[in-house]
């Protein structure tokens, strides 16, 4: 204990740190203390403390709080190369896309109309979304999938994370339990789009009742829908865990490399209809007059993870985890610009043959080098009726950005290895919190739960090119739950949050933190062949920085603030067993989502437009799937998505506005039994699309009628086969 305390102080005082040398540390320390503790043959006592790495922010049915949960058997059945999001699709107001337009590659989340960046994720229980821009991006964890043993989406704010705040929802990750027993898996699938994913699985099982090493390898391609968009991902998953009587330590190392062609560029209404697949990225003309594409206008980055968890029952009542952790990221964009400016990459004019050359064809490479570290901690108390959790965090992130010219057809005084641009940005991210789930009487149980958080982020390069600027936040939530009875039970809470801008933001001119009051009511309802959530929200802003339509140079969605705002919606979900074989899952959600009084600056004036749309918030998101069990180990799904219409600018231009549209998918999933070689064989299979529809599922307005469309794939299949060992 005293080892791991030590390495902690070092951790938090030290400011750089290298990927390899930190895998060694967290495997010397998970060495050093796994090998002092008191040897205890009897395991059969130990309960899951996995489950402890996200208990201080998961939920349960007593919690007021409307969620839902996606467990490793779900995952199985569609687990076949397509990032999280996809394999999230169907799930209550959640809405999904795909740059390369079938799933592999860059993909994004809405959730009740909040994009990824105001989706708070988390892998267990570490802040998983990039510290400046508040994105997820899943292309860096490519078959991340193969290694979460379940996940849970909190929609709203939720409950108290680690991280940024949840204004749209929180996603959290619980990755890979330990095996009691040694196994092994050879996944392949391959699809449409020359698709295809490889993945070899392992676990030694526990040794000697107490330590077990797992891994996971992967090797993921696609040409994608979309022209050249391609996809050449690879990850890894290692894990290390020791289980004593009351303990257990975890020492995970995964990650991954992408290499990804550009398409966030997206094609116009013209061009949509003549050529979908048509990609503008790395277009050019020769100096013969030719049109050509670059073919190494790609995304490439790497970034690999270390986690360290050490989880303790100290008694029947207490439970405590404390995990430190490392990210280290670095990669860069790649892009041929056609008569690119002299001065904008420090180049000076030059003089050939009597003419001033101040322009000229170059390949610029936009890098990002970055470390992420830090600790979180929680102590869990449980005695009759009350569940008490206390915890936070503290986080630290260092970026470099900074730009290079590789190629240059008229290189100037330019040096090999010179920076066009160069600079940093540094943020610390604290937080405590203290959660309560009190049972006041049998029937009626209290919720509270309190949190202070402190940003401090600095940052050169950007508006005013230096940002200074600390953020200080404090966010109460309660609530109550009535439990009717054995089968109905019904909550109501307050939840309050606040976010700091992002890197983005700050560019645009500027820019408040954002602040929300979210109110939730509900009713669950739990029979033998019946379950239905019922939730209705209202999701109250000031200064929402809502997506105004527009994509940066790199893609990325630009915002900004808006007065007043709100979302009100009802959900529904629910599971029916109809017959001994069959079951319907339908959800839908149906909801409101405006400005008030929303002033738009037309580049000349402002305008008052009143009450308007929020960019990129259907009214109506509904999903049902059929599932069908006709023999014991063979499980048939009909999974059927609609999203109404939306307005990608908040200006309510009937332009700009995307139509809706109906996605049917079919899967197939059967396991056969083995006795000898193989425990078993499953085979699985994916038809998406299957009626062939015309899907948008996302564009950009840059205002002027400059308005651009990603469609996604028609008919695809994908199909795998798993050998379990």
């Amino acid at each position: 204990m005293e080892i791991l305390f030590k390495a902690c102080r070092v951790f938090t005082k030290t400011q750089k740190f290298r990927h390899k040398s930190l895998f060694s540390i967290f495997f010397i320390l998970f060495s050093l203390f796994s090998f002092g503790q008191e040897v205890e043959n009897d395991t059969t006592k130990v309960t899951k403390l996995d489950e402890v790495l996200v208990s201080a922010i998961r939920v349960n049915k007593k919690t007021p709080v409307t969620f839902t949960n996606l467990s490793k058997k779900e995952i199985a059945t569609r687990n076949l190369g397509q990032d999280i999001p996809i394999l999230m699709n169907f799930m209550p107001s959640v809405v999904t896309t795909s740059d390369a337009g079938n799933g592999f590659g860059y993909t994004g989340i809405r959730v009740r109309g909040s994009d990824a960046t105001r989706v708070n994720v988390t892998i267990n229980g570490i802040p998983y979304n990039d510290s400046e821009s508040h994105g997820t991006f899943w292309v860096n964890m490519p078959d991340f999938a193969s290694s979460v043993e379940s996940l849970q989406l909190q929609r709203g704010v939720g409950t108290s994370t680690n991280g940024s705040g949840a204004f749209g929802a929180s996603l959290n990750m619980l990755t890979d339990s330990y095996s009691d027993k040694a196994s092994g898996e050879i996944a392949n699938s391959f699809g449409s789009f020359n698709s295809r994913k490889h993945t070899v699985k392992f676990s030694t099982g526990l040794m000697n009742d107490h330590f077990e090493l797992a891994g996971r390898v992967s090797n993921l391609r696609s040409d994608g829908y979309v022209d050249r968009a391609s996809s050449d991902l690879k990850s890894y998953f290692l894990q290390g865990t020791y289980v004593g009587k009351n303990t257990l330590i975890k020492a995970l190392a995964f990650g991954g490399t992408e290499k990804t062609y550009q398409s966030w560029n997206g094609i116009d209404a013209a061009t949509l209809s003549s050529n979908p697949t048509f990609n503008s990225a790395g277009i050019y003309t020769d100096e013969f007059g030719n049109t050509r594409f670059y073919e190494n206008e790609t995304d490439n980055y790497q970034q690999d993870h270390y986690q360290l968890h050490w989880n303790e029952k100290l008694s029947e009542n207490w439970n405590t985890n404390l995990a430190i952790h490392y990210t280290k990221g670095s990669g860069y964009y790649e892009n041929y610009k056609e008569d690119a400016d002299f001065e904008e990459y420090g180049l000076t004019p030059i003089v050939i043959d009597g003419t001033t050359i101040n322009t000229t064809d170059l390949v610029r490479q936009k890098w990002l080098d970055n470390d992420f570290y830090g600790t979180t901690f929680s102590a869990n108390y449980k005695k009759d009726k009350i569940d008490f959790i206390f915890g936070g965090g503290w986080n630290k992130y260092e970026g470099d950005h900074f730009g290079k010219v590789i190629w240059s057809r008229f290189a100037s005084t330019s040096e090999l290895g010179d920076k066009y641009y160069n600079d940093f940005a540094d943020k610390t991210d604290g937080n405590i919190f203290a959660k309560v789930n009190y049972q006041i009487t049998k029937r009626i149980n209290l919720f509270g739960d309190l949190q202070y958080r402190n940003v401090n982020y600095k940052a050169n390069g950007v508006q005013a090119d230096l940002v200074d600027d600390s953020f200080h936040f404090f966010n109460p939530k309660a609530g109550l739950t009535y439990t009717l009875n054995t089968k109905n039970n019904f909550y109501l809470s307050y939840a309050r949050a606040n976010r700091e801008p992002n890197r983005s933001d700050y560019e645009g001119g500027n820019v408040k933190p954002e602040k929300l009051n979210d109110f939730e009511l509900g009713w669950r309802y739990v029979s033998s062949k019946t379950q239905v959530n019922l939730n209705g929200y209202y999701m109250l802003y000031k200064d929402q920085l809502v997506l105004t339509g527009a994509l940066d140079d790199v893609g990325n969605p630009i915002r900004t603030n808006v007065g007043k705002s709100y979302r009100l919606g009802v959900e529904l979900d629910a599971v029916f067993k109809v017959l001994e074989k069959w079951s319907l899952m339908p959800n839908i959600t149906v909801s409101n989502n405006k400005n008030m009084d929303f002033v738009f600056d037309n580049g000349t004036t402002l305008e008052e437009l009143g009450t308007t749309n929020i960019a990129f918030s259907p009214n109506v998101i509904a999903a049902n799937r059929i599932v069908y069990v006709p023999l014991k180990n063979l499980q048939i799904s009909l999974m059927t998505k609609f999203v109404d219409e939306q307005y990608m600018s908040n200006v309510d231009d009937s332009a700009s506005k995307l139509d809706s549209y109906t996605q049917t998918d079919f899967n197939f999933y059967y396991e056969l039994p083995m006795k000898k070689v193989f425990k078993s064989i499953a085979f699985s299979g994916t038809v998406n699309n299957i009626f062939d529809e015309k899907i948008v599922s996302n564009g950009a307005d840059y205002g002027g009628g400059y308005i651009y469309y990603f469609p996604q794939a028609g008919i695809n299949f994908l199909a795998g086969m798993t050998l379990k060992f």
